[in-house]
């Protein structure tokens, strides 16, 4: 039986900025964009309880909180505090598998310092964590991912939680099916519709019924209801997709206009492609209207694109033969899939680009 740690630093992105700036602690605190067309890449406890959330509007978090502070982001910090914390990771065990800059799961089934309790290392990589960076963070301890991933949110911030094997079916039966990992409000909605509001009603319908209901996906509630769960803990994962996208201060109704900003983002997603030497075949463009409706379309090739000059050719021949579909948007993306480093590795992660010029939320997201 495996002995699996989840680590989830609090409100990490907002953490680093009240860090580093003392005028902003115990303040509410959001990183992003401030204005109608911003978002909230993060926010602190301190605006999370006025329902200041990530991914939410830097208006509406206005209107939720007016003192909220909205400060630019740093993501180079991010990334080299979050270098600093996996560093530490390693002194315990190899098998560190990164989700974002600001989680991941350890194996330390057999670690480093032979210690043979889980709960033990992930107290002690806590303080650790709060000694060295000053900032905190949330684990949660089970005997695989799916229940770590879920304890680790139970109590945050700054909290530890440990599912053991014979507290795991209990637990689960009694947890709402909307806190479920891989359960998202849509799902969570479909379900409450069909008289599933816990793991325990969940629990009572057969694989066939989840299939007909939720497609594949229902094969994958019916297992981890039951604790089902033998993903080991990958520490080489291969990215799925790369991906850029911009949202624009105004919206943009000029095809060349259009094609101008898809190629900046085309020559950032082939850089970094470049650089890695991980290329794709599928070219996908995005568009979302000022109505937030969202628009996506592809074109897939027999090998991978090697050329830049391709590659722009590619997303603006896309753009020219769908902007009738869309020819007013407040954000244009490119995401280059089909990698060729992809089926390397079981698993695998997605890469979205940051693109601070014109972004009004400077967002990265790194899964």
């Amino acid at each position: 039986m495996r002995k699996i740690i989840h680590i989830d630093m609090d409100a990490f992105f907002a953490s680093v900025e009240q860090r580093d700036n003392p005028d902003l602690r115990g303040k509410p605190v959001a990183v992003g964009g401030g204005g109608p067309r911003g978002v909230v890449a993060s926010a602190s406890y301190e605006a999370r309880k006025y329902g200041v959330r990530s991914a939410m509007s830097g208006g509406m978090a206005r209107r939720l909180c007016p003192d909220l502070i909205f400060v630019k982001s740093h993501f180079e910090v991010y990334r080299s505090v979050s270098n600093q914390i996996r560093g530490i990771f390693l002194d315990y065990t190899d098998l560190v598998e990164p989700l974002s800059l600001d989680e991941a799961y350890l194996d330390v089934t057999e670690n480093r310092i032979n210690l043979p309790s889980a709960t033990l290392i992930a107290q002690e990589i806590r303080k650790r964590i709060e000694t060295e960076t000053g900032l905190t963070a949330s684990a949660g301890v089970s005997f695989n991912k799916f229940l770590a991933k879920i304890a680790s949110d139970i109590n945050k911030p700054n909290g530890i939680k440990v599912i053991t094997p014979e507290e795991a079916i209990p637990f689960l039966e009694q947890l709402a099916v909307e806190k479920f990992h891989g359960v998202g409000k849509v799902t969570a909605r479909k379900m409450h519709n069909h008289g599933i509001y816990t793991g325990n009603d969940l629990k009572q319908r057969s694989e066939a019924d989840l299939v007909r209901l939720f497609g594949k996906a229902g094969r994958y509630y019916f297992r981890i209801v039951r604790a089902d769960d033998n993903r080991e803990v990958n520490p080489h994962r291969i990215r799925k997709s790369i991906g850029a996208e911009r949202t624009f201060n105004e919206d943009v109704s000029d095809p060349e206009v259009m094609k101008s900003k898809l190629t900046d983002l085309a020559e950032g997603i082939f850089s970094y492609m470049e650089k890695n030497q991980n290329f794709g075949r599928t070219v996908t463009i995005k568009f979302k209207s000022p109505d937030f409706k969202l628009l996506t379309r592809s074109r897939s090739f027999a090998s991978e694109i090697r050329n830049l000059d391709e590659l722009i050719r590619i997303v603006q021949e896309l753009l020219d033969q769908h902007v009738e579909e869309a020819p007013v948007v407040r954000l244009l993306g490119v995401t280059m899939s089909n990698l060729e480093k992809e089926n390397e590795a079981e698993g695998g992660v997605q890469l979205e680009l940051d693109f601070p010029e014109e972004r009004s939320d400077d967002f990265l997201n790194e899964e």
